[in-house]
């Protein structure tokens, strides 16, 4: 099979959507907060229920790949949810609407990488899966990038609501795409297995990943997509358009780590050992927001983008996870690793909130953000600490292999 198909362009320019509306918030904070009162509490709810709206759909997303196939579902789901709740966020004129059009956002999203990975599991060497992952991710990723500096030139051009119009409008033409390009995966035989979340819950080997992969992407996904706009603002008084930039700093070096995390892999020759080293820079670089609560702003920026590169380990999670799994769990399998990765940045922007109002109360801006870096930084060291207790990935799967 080529590695390039329309199919698989369409499922990427899908992700790249994902990835834009979970992000987008950050520099749209000031206008939303001006035009409709919504507070940075209200954004992190808001993006936290994208998030959970995400991870609880991945179970079902994942039997109904392996019951209806990628195509059917990621059109239908991306269409409905997705088209949906940009329709609602253009409408907003209050908070809440806010929150249930990032909870439709977050249930149209939910099909489209996994239904990338779907594919890719059943159709590519699973040698390859880690760099393949990686470079749907690192494309997709470009949405993150869309939804910083760009973001604000379409809006200071235009506003915000007719930019969200045109989102709509995107989002349905990417759905009707998805529903005339992408090819499923030859069925099963009928002696195959079905498969259940038992079967999952038994494999012994995942036990330890879940832990990392829950808080893998807490930090960057939450910094970037909630936190990043605040801090700038309240810590550095930056203006929207230098706030714009930094993010933009920020997505492109996630975008980066995306594509570096295969090659990695390939030249240590061990997904495990790379995981590994991303993770302990990602603490390295966390800690050092936490020690140095007020840095300048070029330094700030630089460990931004520093978050970005290094907490882009996901793709060789998912790998390492996917490696353990027989072909009939494929499906169930990868929405129930993902479930965990994306239900963690869920979790942890809702507690965030509550843990940033407290701090706010207790300690001036810098100190209250560290207070918040220090909150992402301990489960991000557990998570870590667990991983060393995992095997290594199966022969075939590994990236030397």
């Amino acid at each position: 099979m080529p590695l390039v198909t329309a199919g698989i362009v369409s499922l990427v320019l899908a992700y790249m959507l994902s990835q834009f509306y979970r992000a987008f918030l950050a520099v749209m904070s000031p206008v939303l907060q001006d035009q409709l009162g919504a507070t940075p509490g209200d954004l992190a709810l808001s993006s936290g229920l994208w998030f959970i709206a995400f991870a609880l759909m991945q179970i079902p997303v994942g039997q109904a790949l392996d019951r209806y196939g990628p195509r059917r579902t990621c059109a239908l789901m991306l269409a409905l949810g997705g088209g949906g709740g940009a329709t609602v966020f253009a409408l907003a004129t209050a908070p809440w609407h806010l929150h249930v059009a990032l909870t439709l956002l977050g249930i149209g999203c939910a099909p489209v990488l996994m239904a990338s990975y779907y594919i890719l599991a059943r159709e590519y060497p699973a040698s390859a899966f880690g760099t393949l992952a990686g470079a749907v991710v690192g494309f997709g990723s470009l949405g993150n990038i869309l939804g910083a500096a760009p973001l604000v030139w379409v809006i200071e051009a235009i506003d915000w609501r007719p930019t969200l119009w045109l989102l709509v409008a995107i989002t349905l033409g990417v759905a009707l795409m998805i529903a005339r390009t992408v090819r499923d995966p030859a069925r099963l035989g009928d002696d195959q297995p079905k498969g259940s979340l038992r079967e999952i819950l038994a494999l012994r080997a995942l036990w330890f990943i879940l832990p990392l992969l829950a808080v893998n992407y807490a930090a960057a996904g939450a910094i970037r997509g909630l936190w990043a706009a605040p801090w700038l603002d309240q810590v550095f008084s930056a203006d929207p358009r230098t706030i714009g930039n930094a993010t933009l700093a920020m997505g492109l070096a996630m975008v980066l780590g995306n594509f570096l995390v295969g090659p990695a892999a390939r030249i240590i020759g061990s997904l495990r050992r790379t995981i590994l080293l991303f993770t302990a820079a990602t603490i390295a670089v966390m800690a050092a927001m936490w020690l140095v609560p007020q840095p300048s702003l070029g330094l700030a920026v630089t460990l931004l983008a520093l978050v970005g590169v290094s907490g882009a380990a996901y793709p060789l999670l998912m790998a390492h996870g996917r490696s353990f799994l027989p072909p009939h769990l494929v499906g169930r399998g990868v929405t129930f690793l993902n479930m965990f990765s994306i239900g963690g940045v869920g979790a942890m922007q809702f507690a965030s909130r509550p843990v940033y109002y407290a701090a706010e109360a207790a300690y001036p801006p810098a100190q209250a953000f560290s207070m918040l870096w220090l909150f992402f930084l301990i489960p991000l060291v557990v998570g870590f600490l667990f991983y060393f207790r995992t095997p290594e990935a199966r022969p075939d799967a590994r990236p030397d292999a």
